[in-house]
């Protein structure tokens, strides 16, 4: 009996020991040094261009909410958004068109990709720009008859903004279909299978079934397609479309104060596509869910509660 009774009285002191452990989280100096450096040399960078005369924070101050500026911006983002409209919504007609057994189907979209995914886009904005050297008019008739319907001026219709959204929205197609055809081929077959078991039809079974499991593939990257979208209209100014960057060029070529000019432009994209990340981030929340791990979480978010176990492992230690 006498060691049954030690038993018993040493467990509760074992358990009363066991509750009085503390876990302390391994410390990483060497990342908290590296991080400080980081800070620190951050501060002196940004500390040494707000000291910096030649940036003319005046000329920035007064450019940075004026007319033309916001004038362009309207160009930019109805650029960025009907391009993005056109370039998932044919990008998604493409994606499937790649993926069905007709080979009629497959040789059209497969070509198509490789066009426009082949070239650089600023010569595509430049061919669409240009295109009234190529036809003078544009027509709707009958293929080889001299019968025409309708017909317009090849220079009135192809306007610079116009040029610069085909040259978009049909280049951001062909990238936007590989994206949807890797979601798309990402979710498992047995799924279709099992729509057309029960009766689904194809389109029906595409629509309801698979693009919306997809979607968790697709997202991510279109949302930095949305954001790639919004800084590559920059590149409609080689055709003075009136965007953001167009009016800036237009502005430092009369006052010749260049690196002012393209301060106010990068902050005025940096905040478009800070705003642009949000929705961005909520939607992939949206359809991970399920599947959310820490490196779905902000940098910021994340950065925040590194500090807070740190002083909470603090507290412990002392206490």
């Amino acid at each position: 009996m006498a060691p049954t009774t030690h038993q018993a009285t040493t467990a509760p002191a074992g358990e009363a020991a066991a509750d009085r452990l503390i876990a302390v989280p391994v410390r990483h100096w060497g990342r908290w040094i590296a991080a400080a450096l980081a800070l620190l040399s951050l501060v002196g960078l940004v500390g040494s261009l707000a000291k910096n005369p030649n940036l003319h924070w005046d000329v920035v101050g007064h450019y940075l909410f004026a007319d033309l500026i916001f004038e362009g911006l309207v160009t930019t983002l109805w650029l960025t958004v009907a391009a993005m409209a056109i370039g998932l919504g044919l990008g998604t007609l493409v994606a499937v068109m790649r993926l069905s057994n007709n080979s009629v189907l497959y040789g059209f979209s497969s070509l198509f990709v490789w066009l426009f995914r082949g070239t650089p886009l600023l010569v595509q904005i430049i061919f669409w720009a240009y295109a009234a050297a190529l036809y003078k008019h544009l027509m709707i008739g009958i293929p080889f008859t001299t019968v025409t319907f309708v017909q317009f001026d090849t220079n009135s219709l192809l306007t610079p903004s116009i040029a610069a959204l085909l040259a978009l929205g049909l280049n951001e197609a062909a990238y936007a279909s590989e994206i949807v055809r890797a979601g798309i081929q990402s979710v498992d077959p047995g799924q279709a299978e099992a729509a057309h078991s029960l009766g689904m039809k194809p389109a029906l079974t595409m629509r309801r079934i698979v693009l919306p499991q997809a979607m968790r593939v697709i997202i991510p990257p279109m949302g930095n397609e949305t954001i790639n979208m919004l800084k590559t209209t920059a590149y409609v100014s080689v055709i003075a479309a009136h965007d953001l960057m167009s009016n800036i060029q237009d502005v430092y070529a009369q006052n010749y104060q260049v690196i002012p000019m393209l301060v106010v432009a990068a902050l005025w994209y940096l905040a478009l596509t800070t705003v642009l990340s949000v929705p961005q981030a909520w939607l992939e929340r949206r359809y991970g869910r399920g599947t959310a791990r820490m490196g779905q979480v902000s940098p910021l978010r994340r950065m925040f509660v590194g500090v807070t176990d740190l002083f909470t492992a603090n507290r412990n230690r002392k206490g």
